[in-house]
């Protein structure tokens, strides 16, 4: 299988798009962002989407 993660942080919300590539299925999440540190916004997002 394979899949593409699509990851946009923003100031207020961090917003991510899972694509399975083989069947188009695609889930999306929202979350708040974390100016301090990004990363813990784009990990509470993968958390999220999966």
């Amino acid at each position: 299988m394979s899949y593409r993660l699509g990851v946009d942080v923003g100031g207020t919300f961090t917003d991510l798009l899972l694509i399975n590539e083989k069947t188009g299925t695609m889930w999306t999440a929202k979350v708040p962002s974390t100016p301090e540190d990004s990363s813990i916004g784009v990990f509470n997002g993968i958390n999220k989407v999966f």
